[in-house]
């Protein structure tokens, strides 16, 4: 199999980060984006890097998959958690260590960054995606996530 490159995205890479975090949204809760509102979301990382960074993943050339990270300050660690979020990975490059891939360069960056820890979440139904995470060296939290959202 071919090697896979990671690395920075860019605003080129926005066709790409549009359509698969929309296919995320579809494929996890059956949900469709607004594609203004997801293409602002896209670009305003990109406009503040204290947002976070997307990378992506390319084999032969080709984007297969991509995650953004973001940052969680934390008073008690008087550090920062880097949250793993948007992850996506092409349905033909499925199975194939881009995830894998994905996740060793942001914990290389986050240990060279002094981040505290990684952190993300994962719908509680997705035991593949859990299997993963655990292979990882990820644990379940003991913390429920819970939320309120303004303006929908």
């Amino acid at each position: 199999m071919p090697s896979l490159l990671i690395r920075a995205a860019t605003p080129a890479d926005l066709p790409e980060l549009l359509a698969w975090n929309a296919a995320m949204a579809w494929e996890t809760e059956q949900k469709r984006l607004d594609p203004a509102v997801l293409e602002r979301g896209i670009r305003g990382v990109f406009e503040r890097e204290q947002r976070g960074f997307y990378l992506v993943a390319e084999r032969d050339g080709a984007a297969v998959g991509s995650l953004l990270v973001t940052y969680e300050w934390s008073d008690w660690r008087c550090g920062d958690f880097w949250w793993i979020q948007s992850v996506y990975v092409a349905p033909a490059a499925r199975r194939g260590g881009v995830f894998r891939a994905l996740y060793a360069e942001v914990e290389r960056r986050a240990g060279a960054a002094g981040a505290v820890g990684l952190r993300l979440y994962v719908e509680t139904e997705n035991q593949r995606a859990q299997a993963t995470y655990a292979d990882l060296g990820m644990q379940r939290c003991h913390y429920w996530m819970y939320e309120s959202l303004t303006g929908e």
